[in-house]
């Protein structure tokens, strides 16, 4: 005769995960006894995006790791992301409304983080694709909704590919003569 398992019975742990989350039972042998992981958790974490009109925003792994934190505000917001030390951990912001005036900025958290990558453009304009790379002392990037990008539509992806340097990809599309969205300003 087989024995039938209640995992309701053998597993209090169920009891207490939220309602709304898919449950996976996981036997732990070092412990002795099973244990639960979200769904969401198991697929990466990757969860809705959060959405942000703050003048500032420091970016937190907990709140913002492989998330799209959509920026809609047309005044400037200064984003900060955390130190740079190989997690893995991805941020993704998309513009969903235009930067305008002094324009949006992201940069790393202290003078020895840099960023490593590029920027896509296609203008505007003609349609005409141009590119932009990091120099070895870039920590910001700066999108002010013209010539540097950061108009509704445009994606910044970031990586804490290793200690001390961010991998970024921009894929933007500015107006006017297009110009390099990266700089070093954080000392």
């Amino acid at each position: 005769m087989s024995t039938i398992y209640t995992f309701q019975a053998e597993c209090p742990a169920l009891a207490e995960a939220p309602a709304a989350t898919d449950v996976l039972l996981v036997y732990d042998t070092s412990a002795g006894r099973t244990k639960t992981i979200t769904a969401d958790y198991l697929g990466g974490a990757v969860s809705a995006p959060v959405a942000t009109t703050a003048t500032s925003l420091t970016v937190t792994a907990a709140a913002h790791a492989n998330r799209t934190v959509v920026v809609n505000s047309a005044a400037p917001i200064a984003v900060t992301l955390p130190q740079a030390t190989g997690t893995g951990n991805k941020y993704r912001f998309w513009i969903g409304v235009a930067a305008t005036a002094t324009g949006h900025t992201i940069k790393v958290a202290n003078a020895t983080d840099v960023m490593a990558g590029y920027a896509f453009c296609v203008t505007t304009t003609s349609d005409n694709a141009e590119g932009f790379k990091t120099s070895a002392t870039s920590d910001t990037i700066t999108l002010n909704g013209t010539t540097l990008g950061g108009v509704v539509g445009d994606i910044v992806e970031i990586e804490d590919v290793k200690t001390g340097i961010f991998s970024v990809k921009l894929f933007t599309a500015p107006t006017g003569t297009e110009a390099t969205p990266f700089s070093a300003t954080v000392s």
